[in-house]
């Protein structure tokens, strides 16, 4: 039994990751834990045998001085080796520990130590499958348990000792099916966790607890849904004048401050509400807009007994409003605001199809880890929003096969959390979407949006890219081939032989059709590998831009594609699908008598014909339907071919694809589009022209008063390279140089936004090769795993971090307080001038005879640079640095447009040596007025 069970939880520092290359260890600690308690604890300096790296003394905060009077380890190895006797080896990533440990000992002439481990990351990975991160030290803040030195062996070994418990603990909490769901599938993982699920059945088995939260579809425990009901609640007015608004805001926040513009905005946002017309709201940070239209939205609702919808553009956003904005509601109007988030079908988790692929056989090793969180998931989850989970970059493949979409049947309502969730928003009073769930919505009908009054579009600049990525179109090669791969032939282990063997061993279908079958997709295969050949051959002809570049676009009516070729592709697959469709008929009759895991099979097939049908209309949508409407162009890197081929199509105007969406709501519901950047100097109509809104919709334009930016400070650094006068491994030098100053004179907490991922890439490469910042955590978009939002929440977890971006980065990211000190502008965020949708648009306007940078280029790098500002101040009391390092903010005539655009703030033009200085006396300022604030509050 598990329960007397002896663990050694192990930690080791080391000089390096490689034995064989001379790293040797400089401390270990190893716990040993029975019946979960702590018995003992061995711990000891190593000596050695060299100097320790720089960087391993800054991360450990050991110091050659610590372990100089160390012995070797071959002194302790046998007292080490005997302590692991009988033992399960624990560590938080067994890799390594043990890896190095095996060297160690035999370099010390003992045997290699023989038994079970556990890995503590892979442990927590499944047990806590929504963690945000699974360093020790981020789950030991996240699961209180203590950790004071992270990186010192003994507090680290401590730590991952509890972490096993927590583990333990959390483990006897999951239902008893869960639980065994778990252990079947655990024998695929690569240490011993089995024999903890083992002994953690044996002990629930002989427990009788009601599992009270829990209900069952088939062999899945799924967390019961909390029951929402409306009560009646008195009716709330709307204040009206300023002193109803203060009176109403004081009672329930002592501390308020009156904000001109939030009233103004509620008065404005209530009147059209109930007029049911149109408005567009410039709000700058500072106005309080998010309550600003809350307010208002929630007494309308009540008073109404309507739904007003809320949309934004980022998940963040929606979690913001649910967590913080939407609770100061409910207590400022002392009431229950009944609210669902509605997300598009693909969040949600499709249990049937989970359920099924639950019994597949020979599943790699991620996705076994993945069914495991999602297993664990389900028994906690009430949402089934399957952005919840935290999974490999393998394991999402897997996420994407258990989405729902709109072939998903049916299910009961209690396990179908789409569905829960369009049920809930029928009492609800708000709603809130995504502008991606609203614009496909509106086109599905979903008949819940015909009971909206009222329509707030937060984030509203942003409503353009959603509907530029609802209507894009991207073929890649590698995703096709992965699509093939899926079915493979009658040699091959994949579905196509599992079929074919089910079909032939329930004598339904002749076998000479999935010969035509397999000769059909043969056919279909070889015609889409000749038709890529073609577009490698025909791409030959277009030069990278760069020297040393490998990356190539050309716009597809730049190429001459051979049309005929392109057509028999899309006629093979349609032949395919026919037939495919034909075989799957021969199993409706008898389906009831077909073994269950033999319709596992079924289904599945049923699923990949599904995908083929998506897949067909792909193809024809991106190489046989050419409209001037759209732009479509070709990506290649010439180092991999044909795997790198990516098309994308993508809509140059969506004006009229938002109207045709939104004229019907017009008619009957009030529309108050809301952002903090509408306008720019010299065009404030350049969104209302995109989004198609009518001239005569007035824009409200609500700026914070001036002292709300007192914590702000802009520099120019006059002494920057010009880029077009030096090589560009020059200019790099001198962005990291620049940027390494500043990050030390701030201590971190510092944005870098870039306009191109290649310079990017290239800076972080220089500055981690330089280790002038080896002690900051750096963070870089498309180097850093990870999505957007996950290395955002990653950077605001740690003190000394910098986080580098490009312009993607520069919206709709929301980083309050102390969480960032200063944003630095490499270069002014114009377009690529390459960038296929925007050559596409720019070409438009010249062919009209309009001037594409006057209207277009200048306009959108204004609009990112007020929102690159727009990160560093989100309170009166944050207080930032802006710096911008492109010189053409100083020497070129658009200049001044740029600092137009920023809020009434102090802006110095300084060298670099001056600017670091100034900033270093400005960041020990803000320190002592912080000790002084704490000191206070004491």
């Amino acid at each position: 039994m598990m329960e007397s069970q002896k663990f050694a939880i192990v930690d080791l520092e080391t000089t390096g990751h490689s034995p064989a290359s001379g790293d040797r260890m400089i401390q270990i600690a190893i716990v040993i834990m029975k019946d979960w308690c702590i018995e003992k604890t061995f711990t000891s300096f190593i000596h050695p045998g060299k100097p320790i790296p720089i960087f391993i003394q800054d991360l450990t905060n050991i110091t050659d001085a610590d372990v100089a009077n160390a012995l070797p380890f071959e002194d302790h190895a046998n007292e080490i080796y005997e302590l692991l006797q009988d033992a399960i080896f624990v560590a938080h990533n067994t890799d390594f520990d043990l890896s190095f440990l095996q060297s160690e000992f035999m370099r010390a002439g003992l045997p290699k130590w023989r038994g079970k481990k556990i890995d503590t990351v892979e442990l927590s990975k499944i047990l806590f499958p929504t963690s945000l991160s699974y360093k020790l030290g981020d789950l030991a803040a996240d699961l209180d348990i203590p950790l004071d030195n992270a990186h010192r062996a003994d507090d680290d070994a401590k730590a991952c000792a509890y972490l096993l418990k927590k583990c333990w603990e959390e483990l006897l909490s999951l239902p008893l099916t869960t639980v065994e769901q778990l252990h079947k599938k655990s024998f695929q993982l690569k240490t011993n966790i089995s024999q903890l699920l083992f002994d953690a059945l044996q002990i629930k088995r002989k427990s009788v607890e009601q599992e009270k939260e829990i209900i069952y579809y088939n062999q899945l425990a799924l967390k019961k849904r909390p029951v929402k009901t409306k009560d009646w609640e008195k009716p709330i007015q709307f204040p009206k004048t300023v002193d109803e608004k203060m009176v109403l805001f004081q009672q329930r926040i002592p501390s308020f401050e009156e904000r001109p513009g939030q009233f103004q905005m509620m008065d404005a946002i209530w009147e059209h509400l109930n007029n049911k017309s149109e408005l567009m709201i410039e709000a700058s940070t500072g106005i309080g807009k998010t309550i600003g239209y809350l307010l208002p939205s929630v007494i309308y609702a009540k008073q109404n007994n309507k739904k007003v919808c809320i949309s934004t553009y980022t998940t963040h956003l929606l979690e913001q409003l649910l967590a913080s904005e939407l609770p100061k509601v409910e207590k400022i109007l002392g009431c229950n605001v009944n609210v669902t988030l509605l997300k598009g079908k693909q969040n949600y988790v499709d249990v049937a199809k989970f359920e099924q692929l639950l019994n597949l056989r020979d599943l790699s090793y991620d996705e076994t880890l993945t069914i495991l969180q999602v297993l664990v998931w389900l028994s906690k989850t009430t949402t089934g929003d399957l952005t919840e989970l935290n999974v490999s970059g393998g394991g999402q493949l897997f996420i994407d096969k258990i989405r729902k979409n709109n072939e998903s049947s049916k299910q009961q309502q209690s396990f179908d959390y789409y569905e829960r969730a369009i049920q809930e928003s029928e009492q609800a009073d708000l709603i809130i979407t995504n502008h991606a769930m609203l614009l496909a919505d509106i086109v599905r009908n979903e008949p819940i949006f015909d009971s909206i009054d009222g329509w707030i579009i937060d984030e509203a600049h942003q409503f353009i890219q959603a509907a530029v990525n609802r209507d894009e179109t991207i073929f890649t090669f590698t995703n096709w081939k992965y699509v093939f791969g899926q079915i493979g032939l009658s040699t091959d282990e994949q579905l196509f032989s599992k079929f074919q063997a089910v079909a032939l061993k329930n004598q339904l279908v002749p076998i000479q059709l999935f010969h035509q079958l397999e000769r059909k997709y043969m056919r279909l295969v070889n015609l889409f590998d000749k038709a890529m050949q073609e577009i490698v051959f025909q791409m030959k002809g277009f030069k990278p831009k760069g020297k040393g570049e490998t990356k190539q676009s050309a716009f597809l009516s730049e190429l001459v594609l051979d049309q005929g070729l392109m057509k028999s592709v899309s006629h093979a697959m349609q032949n395919w699908i026919e037939l495919a469709e034909r075989i799957v008929e021969f199993f409706k009759g008898d389906i009831e008598q077909v073994p269950k895991q033999h319709k596992i099979v079924v289904e599945q097939w049923e699923y990949w014909i599904r995908e083929y049908k998506i897949k067909v209309a792909e193809w024809d949508e991106v190489f046989l339907q050419q409209s001037t409407e759209y732009s479509s162009w070709i990506e290649i890197d010439v180092r991999n071919l044909p795997g790198s081929i990516r098309v994308i199509k993508k809509p140059i105007d969506i004006t009229n694809t938002i109207q045709h969406l939104l004229n019907p709501i017009r008619e009957k519901a009030a529309i108050i589009w809301t952002s903090g950047s509408l306008s720019v100097p010299n065009n404030e109509r350049f969104i209302a022209d995109q989004l198609g809104i009518n001239r005569n919709v007035p824009l409200l334009t609500l700026q914070a008063p001036t002292q709300y930016y007192k914590g702000a400070q802009a520099y120019i650094v006059t002494d920057m390279p010009d880029i077009q006068a030096v090589s560009q491994t020059d200019f790099i030098e001198s962005v990291a140089l620049a940027i390494t100053r500043i990050v030390r004179a701030t201590n971190g907490r510092c944005f870098v936004l870039f306009t191109s991922q290649d310079m990017l890439r290239k800076t972080v490469e220089l500055i981690q090769e330089s280790e002038l910042l080896h002690d900051y955590m750096l963070f870089a978009q498309g180097v850093t795993n990870g999505s957007r939002m996950r290395l955002l929440k990653a950077f605001q977890k740690f003190s000394h971090s910098v986080l580098f971006g490009t312009n993607s980065f520069w919206e709709g990211v929301d980083v309050p307080g102390e969480s960032l000190s200063s944003v630095i502008v490499v270069r002014l965020p114009f377009s690529s001038p390459d960038e296929p949708t925007f050559k596409a648009k720019s070409l438009l306007i010249q062919q009209q005879g309009r001037n594409a940078f006057t209207e277009l280029s200048l306009p959108e790098a204004i609009l990112r640079f007020k929102q690159g500002f727009g990160r560093l101040i989100r309170s009166s009391q944050d207080k930032g640095v802006f710096i911008v390092l492109d010189r053409r903010i100083e020497s070129k005539s658009y200049g001044v447009e740029f600092l137009k655009s920023l809020p009434k703030i102090s802006i110095q033009k300084l060298p670099l040596q001056d600017m670091v200085l100034e900033v270093e006396h400005w960041y020990n300022n803000k320190d002592e007025e912080r000790k002084q604030v704490d000191e206070n509050d004491k």
